[in-house]
């Protein structure tokens, strides 16, 4: 029988396509509605924050999810560089958190799917920028540091259950 409240962990590096990949899967997911979506980029508190959006991630998120607790997590608002509003997340309901950095050795075992978006830096590099524009422009090289620290120290590809390549 399969769980009602299945984790779904999407990692992979800076335009890599793990936002895209959460929508297409909350589109197709069999009871419309009935899915949540969290992504690192409103939990990560500041440019160098990867490692740290992760740990909240875990804390505050999937840690509680696996115990069938309420979980709550805070918006980390950009323009101001300081926690904003609440929210909640629902233990019952299904879950995908995606974001970079976070397939580690700590949330893999927390995820029913972990996934691992593989693309390569030039392709990632355009699409990042086109979304995200002139405000990541220049972070782009310092977020980049902490992703190979991630790739290097949590080999995210080997606690992944589905490598997908994109172009």
């Amino acid at each position: 029988m399969a769980a009602s409240n299945p984790v779904v962990l999407i990692d992979g590096r800076s335009g890599a396509g793990k936002s895209s990949l959460a929508r297409a899967l909350v589109a197709r997911w069999p009871l419309r509605g009935r899915v949540q979506v969290v992504a690192l980029d409103s939990i990560y508190p500041g440019w160098d924050g990867l490692d740290d959006g992760v740990e909240l991630a875990r804390e505050l998120i999937l840690r509680p999810h696996a115990r069938g607790l309420v979980g709550v997590w805070q918006r980390w608002d950009w323009t101001v560089g300081e926690p904003a509003e609440a929210h909640a997340v629902d233990p019952s309901l299904p879950l995908i958190v995606e974001g970079a950095g976070l397939l580690t050795p700590a949330t893999a075992r927390l995820g029913d799917v972990r996934v691992w978006l593989e693309s390569p830096a030039a392709s990632r590099k355009q699409r990042a920028l086109a979304r995200d524009g002139d405000g990541f422009r220049p972070h782009w090289e310092r977020w980049a540091a902490q992703e190979r620290q991630h790739v290097a120290r949590d080999d995210p590809m080997r606690l992944a259950t589905l490598v997908i390549p994109v172009p």
